[in-house]
């Protein structure tokens, strides 16, 4: 990777504003144009987690050129209209790809397309074992840096990140909270398509950084408050990858992590969403009691939000952790909750995270409950539905209903449905990287040995036992 000193002769241009855009946003606030984006990317089978955060970055051109899915978004919503046109620069002049090899560094005074494309968008160059975009981000995420960066950025291969030398002596800024945010969004989308496997020391090493530029103190109260957040965030999202991969410890300290952010900052949003992944984390853990009570603890900070979605969400999270215990009713009043919450559809106060939440996961998780309370048939029948209802672009999502669904399938008796479930899993599990879902197998497996006249079990149970073990790093 490149030092970010090979480009420090470069002249900084300070980003100049999307007038164009800012006119065809009208009179309407950030918040309902970011709504009107969202339904047109809906309208066309796109998914986009734009914000007024994301709308405020546009205007004030940090964002120079959209990535292509927010570009396909855009000239639907303005028919007729090209990118020049909505005030963008050419993506050739922001990128500069065809100008240089894939190696070479990045002028300093660019600012990256932005680049919330799923994983897979673009043909990744063949010496990146990840796509080059994603790469590319993640690199440039901290470029500008502090003193205290200097000391915690190393190169991380990758997912590098590295330290300017020549900026130590400022303090955190704007664009270094924005940096703490993409890197929030590039881990999330990763994780959507591979797994976390094969991320968590990589992007361990990002939250590292965000909470030296914490410590190095930011020069305005609103980047402070940014960067707890993002900080926070990041914190939730290292943390998963170690529960997605069977690092529980691990998790259970990120997790804690974020929450203290939270509680010191009075940030209510990300309090909620520490609780929530505490909750997740509990139930699979065995601790279903403290699975409840962090859930229970996630509604009363989420309730001042006004979000039925992320409500619904933690009313699942609690649902959890009654089946945990064994309680029947318990998890069906939550489980109704959740349902009824759900029902009222998205709204502008729904979390940027929550982009992963909707009838799929509903159905999922409804699915785990009913297994956990041993109501094979009707886990099966949600996680079918779940299988059915996923985004493509969430490929350890589908991985993991269906797994769910031929351990489910297995358990009730149907053998040769659950072998042609597990075999799909085996097909995926090429592209994730999912230590969670490889347990979850192994389960279905073993429950599948007396059955392996039955069709297509002895082809799953092979396939199975040739599978490599796991790799975490």
């Amino acid at each position: 990777m490149a030092s970010s000193t090979d480009t420090s002769a470069q002249p900084d241009r300070p980003p100049r504003p999307n007038t164009a855009f800012r006119q065809l946003r009208g009179r309407r606030s950030p918040a309902e144009f970011a709504a009107l984006v969202r339904r047109a990317a809906r309208e066309i089978g796109e998914r986009v987690s734009c914000d007024a955060r994301y709308v405020g970055r546009v205007e004030a051109g940090e964002i120079r050129c959209p990535n292509y899915a927010y570009e396909r978004v855009f000239l639907h919503l303005f028919p007729g209209r090209t990118l020049t046109d909505l005030g963008f620069a050419p993506r050739s002049a922001v990128r500069g790809r065809s100008a240089r090899p894939a190696a070479a560094p990045a002028a300093a005074h660019e600012h990256p397309c932005d680049r919330d494309a799923p994983y897979g968008a673009h043909r990744p160059y063949p010496i990146d074992p990840l796509n080059h975009e994603e790469s590319d981000v993640l690199r440039r995420a901290f470029m500008t840096g502090t003193s205290a960066t200097v000391a915690a950025a190393t190169a991380l291969g990758p997912l590098g990140i590295a330290a300017d030398a020549a900026a130590a002596s400022r303090r955190p800024g704007a664009s270094e909270a924005a940096a703490v945010e993409e890197a929030v969004r590039r881990i999330r989308l990763l994780d959507d398509k591979h797994g976390a496997d094969g991320l968590y020391r990589r992007a361990a090493e990002p939250l590292r950084v965000a909470y030296a530029l914490l410590d190095a103190g930011a020069t305005r109260q609103t980047t402070a408050e940014r960067l707890h957040s993002g900080a926070g965030e990041l914190a939730i999202s290292v943390g998963w990858l170690a529960h997605d991969s069977g690092r529980f410890d691990d998790a259970r300290s990120h997790y804690a992590e974020a929450l203290a952010t939270a509680r010191m900052t009075g940030d209510a949003g990300l309090e909620a969403h520490a609780f929530c992944n505490t909750a997740f984390l509990a139930r699979d853990a065995g601790r279903p009691r403290e699975a409840v009570r962090s859930a229970q603890a996630a509604q009363r900070a989420a309730r001042p939000l006004g979000s039925p979605r992320l409500m619904s969400l933690l009313a699942l999270r609690e649902a959890g952790g009654w089946a945990g215990l064994a309680d029947r009713t318990g998890c069906e009043q939550a489980l109704v909750r959740a349902q009824a919450l759900f029902g009222r559809g998205i709204s502008d106060a729904d979390p940027e995270w929550m982009s992963f939440y909707g009838e799929a996961e509903l159905a999922g998780l409804e699915a785990q409950c009913w297994s956990t309370l041993g109501d094979w048939r009707r886990a099966s029948r949600h996680a079918r539905r779940a299988t059915r209802l996923q985004d493509p672009h969430f490929s350890r999502n589908i991985a993991l209903y269906t797994a769910e669904l031929a351990d489910d399938l297995a358990r009730d008796g149907h053998p040769d449905e659950a072998a042609a479930a597990g075999l799909r899993v085996l097909e995926l599990l090429a592209q994730v990287q999912s230590s969670r879902i490889q347990t979850m197998l192994a389960g279905t497996a073993r429950v599948l040995l007396p059955h392996r006249r039955a069709t297509g079990v002895a082809d799953f149970l092979d396939r199975h036992a040739s599978l490599p073990r796991p790799r975490r790093g």
